[in-house]
Order: C-alpha cells, then structure tokens, then sequence
C-alpha cells in the first residue's frame, strides 16, 4: 500500500526553484534514503513530508491516519524539558493517564471516599478503565521501552533529569532521536541520524532500523550505513528527483547506466534535430527560389512537429566538485610524532593511561573510539593546548601541522565569504575568487556572510583555509561531517594523494576504508593499533572477541572448587595443568609438577601419591597416618583450608571480572595473568593439604 505519493511537487526559496515539479511514490515497509547535494533541497523535502510546510505547487498525499516521527538536524524548541520530557514526547496521552490513575489512587486511599460506597464504585469503574486502556496501549512497557533505546544511543538514565537546553548538539540530536524510536511511528523521518553518533551507537542504529517495522524515508551521506539500511534511493538533483532500488552502492551503478544511455539518446535526438533543421532551411530556401507555397507549408508543419518533440535533457556526466588539492612545502623527518606511555586525567577521572604510538612519514591513520574516549584530548595533547600527566609526546623535524577542528565558530560570522577568506588566508581579492571558485563558492556566493553558511559550506571554507596553509601533517577531526558525498568523495581522493601524514578522527567507515593503512582504538584510556582499513579492523576486532569469549568459556571450569570437591578430584582422576586449568584424567596416566611437587593421578584408580623434592612417595593411608601423628597437624591443616577458601574466593572474583573486559585484550591479558598467579598459589596449597 502507498504511504507517499507526490505529484509535480513544485518549492521556491525565494525566487529560486528548489524542486521543479517532482514526482515519486513509496511504499508502506520502503526504507528510503533521500541523497543530494548540499543545497539540493533534501530537507525542504523532508519538512514538507513531515507538514511543517506547505507546497507551493503539486501535490504531497500521505496515508491517513498516519503516525509520523521526524528528528531534524538541529532541534528547535526543547530547551526548558528535561531529557525525560523529551524522550516521553511520544508517550504524552500515556503520561497524562498514569497521572490520572495516581490522582484516582490517592482519592480512593483517602477514608472520607472508602465510607461512600457511590463514590468510590464511581472511581473504581473510572480507574478500570484508565488501566485498560493504559495496558492496552503499552503503558506498561513504557518505562522499560524508554531505557532499551537510550541506552542504545548511550543516554545515561542518571541524566533524564537534566535540561535539555544544557546539553550539546550532538547530545540533543541523539535524545531527539531516541524519542522517536521509542513511540515507533508509521513513517519515521530521519535527518542526518548519524551525525555526533561513535561507530558503535552507528552500528546499533542500524540494527535497529533494519529490523524497524514501519517506513523510514532518511537524509544521510554516510554511505555505509546507506548500504546497510535502506532498499530504496531518492536523489534530488537540479531540481529532478530520481529513484531506484537499492542502497547507494547500487543506485550509482544503476544511475550511471541511466546516464550514459540517456547521453547515447541525447545524441541520437540531435543528430535527428539538426536535420530536420537542415531540412527546414532547404525547403524554405526552395520556397523562395521556386515561389511554391507548398514547400513553406513543408517547412511549417516540420517546424511544428520539431517544437512538439520531448527533448532529452542532455546529461552531466561529472558534475564540478571542490578541489581540495593538498600540497605541503616541506617534507617532515621519517619518525613524524612519538608518544610514550602517556597519561590525562580530569580530576579524578582518567582520560587516558598509558598510551604509545608512532606516527611516521607518509602514514594515512584513522582514530577512532567511543564518544568520550579520548579522541579529541589526544589531539589536544598533539596540539600543544593540553599538557599530559605523564608520559612523553614529542614532534620530529621539520613538522608543519594543519588542524581541522570538529566544531569551530568562525571569528566574525558578518563578515562575507571573500572577506573572511581574505582575512585569514592574507590574500588578495583577485586570487581568493580563484581559489574559492576550487571550492565550489563563486558568484554570489562568495558574498553571504559566513555565519549563514550551511554545516557543509563552513566545512569546506575551513578546508579551504587549511590548505592555503600547505601544512605536512593534518590532524582531521570528523572532517566529513556534514559534507555531501560528492565532497567526501574528493576529500578522500586528496587526502589518498597527499605526500605527507594524516591522523584522522572518523566514525564515517566508507572514509576510514578509503583512506586509512593503520587503525588507532581508543578504548578505556588504552590504545591498540590495527593493520589495514576499517574491515581489517573489523574482521580482527571480531577475532578478539571471539577468542575472548572462547578464553572465558574455558576458564569456567577451571579447578577452582571447595576443598571437598578438590578431595573428589583427586580421588577421580582429574589432573591440575600448570596453567591453573583442571583436565579430566582420561589418559593412562597425567602428571604436573608445580614448584618441584608433582601431582599425579592414575585413571580407573582411587589410589594417588603425592611426591615431593625428597622422592618420599605417600599413599593415601600414610599421608592420613602421618596427619594423625604430627604434633599440631589439625592446626597447620585448618590454616591450609582457609586459605584454599581465601584463594578460591579471589579466582572466582577474577573470573567474574574476565567475562567484563571480553572487548579489552589488555586488561583481559593482566586479569588472566593475575588469574594464573592464583591457580600456581592454589595448587601449591592443595599439594600440601593432600600431603598432610
């Protein structure tokens, strides 16, 4: 069934034409994405899906009765709610009724109602239906509904009572986000649903929207998750809107099979047309030769049927995209910046402990992490406007470095984009057209004032600003954030061909794979590098966790028991490996030797010894002889069995604590080692308790 069907939608901004009378379909279940470029008019779209305006031709229907979610870019109108308000929005007639039931329940407490029965029937019957119909519409689940989703998107609940206005964009944009999700609506709109997402908040998205069962219509340059969400593709371009199914990998494949046919049709016509002027133009000239009437009228019914012909629009095979041509001066020494077991923290709250890194010559280096894991106090650190605890960060030779800050105001948002430009990058007028011309402003626009500029247009000033400087190292923080995929894609090409080194925070994975050889994960205040794109991190990172698991489902049975268990491994067969770990005894015969004592066990057999340096051999008769005739061996023996319940308590915390860092290999290797540590002591102990 049809959930949007736009006929000749016409928009103007002004006096520009947004949309030239487009017409599209989707369909209810359609995961659509809507891609363009930066003023192409995608969220013009979008809000007039969502009917915050009106058309000012055509026509957009929408299915009634539906229930519509739309997240912009930027929220407008939240600031005095608490996050809790927020992320309820779509839960208010819910809200509103588990109000009225609590009213009804302190009424119906009160004695004065409980001694009038009339009163009181009148409110139970009142109160039955406000709980029928608050179970019926999920009332009950509201809560639990509330926090799997902003847990999701890693909205903390210790902050459901903070104001919404005091948090940042992407905070907001996230808190937004999560309200829709929640309700769940028929038709939810997306705008740029990925931005100030980390990659793991991305990747659970995209789970979840996958799995959405109503129709998502999205504005998204992360191809990636494009690929990995959405069946159908809209793009608007001058003005034209087309679409195809798939996500965007497969719509440019079929979009660039449209253009060149539609190129070869495109030839075809005007080889047709100029004929038939050629024509026109002789049967006229015959006219006026020969005095006939007959080849004027020729001529006018040929021009007539000339004017009536559709003609193919002729197709823009490659489109101007800005030139972010990066050439540094100088060349810096092979060994670029070292960093050396360094440490921040924040008052009590560590930042980072203890990493180290080399950045080389030529290298093309993609940071990534969860939000909050450091990655912009690393760069800080780089920058020289943090100082570390600890540690050691130096520069090599000859390092010139160029920053792209995430978020940057500019200076004088009044000035104009030529005055700006000129300002900053000490240039003439003349050659700041030029250059600015590279990056798509020319025209009138060089002349609107920079704090009107979209997030994509001040991108790419500040882009532009950066390479006028021709630094030898970029320090890129989120460089494609709200850049269009046409200025990804040469922002990628550039930096792939740029002779100098590159350390890039990025959670955009189509980028990371296009431009990185080496992965730096900031996890836990710990560094770990990765050979290869964002898949080979991927595929190792994938690795480790399984290894992890398999590591901790392994170490489940390892013998750590209570001392009556440990007397019936004994008796059973089961043999203590040096790594702490308990085998079953199935071979003929199994021994370990720890500390220069053996404990040896003989399958099928209840008979054991216990060996020593000395050789003295005890079987189970004398060992219980000599306990029984040592002076104080109740005592020594007591002492050995608490503190075989002292160790088996500390293995089992380790083990607890060993299936929680299964996603950190190095914490996971110091556990273990701690883990193993335990077992020896153990073993040890067992030793001399089955000895006495």
């Amino acid at each position: 069934m049809m959930m949007i069907s736009a006929q000749q939608l016409t928009q103007y901004h002004g006096a520009h034409l947004v949309l030239d009378g487009i017409t599209f379909e989707i369909m209810e279940g359609d995961k659509v994405a809507l891609i363009g470029r930066n003023g192409s008019g995608k969220t013009t779209l979008m809000r007039l899906m969502a009917r915050l305006n009106k058309p000012d031709e055509g026509q957009l229907m929408i299915k009634k009765d539906t229930r519509m979610g739309y997240v912009a870019q930027v929220p407008e109108g939240l600031d005095e709610h608490t996050v809790l308000d927020v992320l309820s929005l779509g839960f208010k007639e819910l809200m509103i009724c588990r109000t009225q039931m609590k009213e009804m329940e302190q009424q119906m407490s009160d004695p004065a109602c409980a001694a009038d029965p009339n009163q009181l029937e009148r409110l139970l019957k009142r109160y039955a239906a406000l709980q029928d119909q608050f179970e019926r519409e999920g009332g009950y689940e509201m809560d639990a509904r509330i926090d799997q989703v902003a847990n999701g998107l890693d909205i903390a609940k210790a902050h459901y009572g903070w104001r919404f206005g005091s948090l940042s964009g992407g905070e907001q944009t996230r808190v937004v986000l999560a309200s829709q999700l929640i309700v769940k609506p028929d038709l939810l709109l997306l705008d740029e649903p990925t931005n100030h997402l980390d990659l793991e908040r991305v990747e659970w998205l995209e789970g979840f929207l996958r799995e959405y069962p109503g129709t998502i219509v999205l504005i998204s340059h992360d191809r990636y998750f494009l690929d990995r969400v959405v069946n159908r593709t809209l793009e608007l371009e001058d003005g034209e809107a087309e679409t195809s199914a798939g996500g965007y990998t497969e719509y440019m494949k079929v979009k660039e099979q449209r253009l060149l046919q539609q190129f070869e049709e495109f030839k075809e016509q005007q080889k047709v047309i100029k004929k038939m002027k050629e024509t026109i133009r002789q049967l006229e000239e015959w006219g006026r030769v020969g005095g006939n009437e007959k080849f004027f009228r020729r001529a006018a019914s040929m021009r007539k049927a000339l004017e009536r012909m559709e003609q193919v629009k002729r197709p823009v095979l490659e489109r101007r995209n800005a030139e972010f041509d990066v050439r540094p001066t100088d060349r810096t020494g092979k060994r670029v910046a070292v960093l050396e077991q360094v440490e921040k923290s924040y008052g009590e709250r560590e930042i980072l402990r203890g990493i180290s890194g080399l950045l080389e010559y030529g290298d093309k280096i993609a940071l990534i992490g969860r939000n909050g894991s450091g990655k912009t106090t690393l760069f800080k650190l780089l920058l020289g406007d943090e100082q570390p605890n600890a540690g050691r960060l130096e520069w090599g030779a000859r390092v010139d470095v160029g920053y792209l800050a995430q978020q940057e105001e500019p200076t004088n948002p009044k000035l104009n984009v030529l005055e700006y430009f000129r300002l900053e990058a000490g240039v003439e007028e003349g050659e700041a057209r030029g250059i600015l011309a590279r990056y798509l402003f020319y025209g009138a626009d060089v002349f609107r004032s920079v704090g009107q500029l979209s997030g994509g247009e001040w991108t790419r000033l500040r882009l532009a600003l950066l390479v006028q400087r021709k630094p030898n190292v970029l320090l890129l923080d989120e460089p494609t954030n709200h850049l269009d995929i046409a200025s990804r894609e040469a922002l990628e090409e550039s930096l792939g061909d740029f002779e100098g080194t590159v350390l890039a925070i990025s959670h955009d994975r189509y980028f990371v794979n296009r431009l990185a050889s080496r992965v730096w994960e900031l996890e836990d205040g710990q560094m770990t590098a990765y050979l290869g794109d964002y898949e080979a991190y991927r595929e190792k990172k994938l690795d480790l966790q399984a290894r992890a698991a398999a590591t901790t489902q392994a170490t489940a049975g390892v013998g750590v028991s209570s001392r009556g268990n440990a007397k019936s491994e004994l008796k059973s067969g089961l043999t203590f490996a040096s790594s702490g770990t308990a085998r079953s005894g199935k071979q003929p015969e199994a021994t370990s030797t720890l500390n220069g004592s053996t404990v040896a066990a003989t399958d099928g057999s209840r008979d054991y010894e216990v060996s020593t340096k000395s050789g003295k051999a005890l079987t189970p008769s004398a060992a219980v002889s000599k306990h029984r005739s040592g002076n104080g061996n109740n005592q020594s023996a007591e002492k050995l069995e608490q503190t075989l319940a002292r160790l088996e308590a500390e293995i089992q915390v380790l083990d607890q604590q060993l299936e929680t860092v299964q996603n950190n290999p190095l914490e996971l290797e110091q556990i273990w080692n701690d883990r193993e540590q335990l077992s020896t002591e153990y073993n040890n102990v067992l030793a001399q308790w089955a000895e006495l």
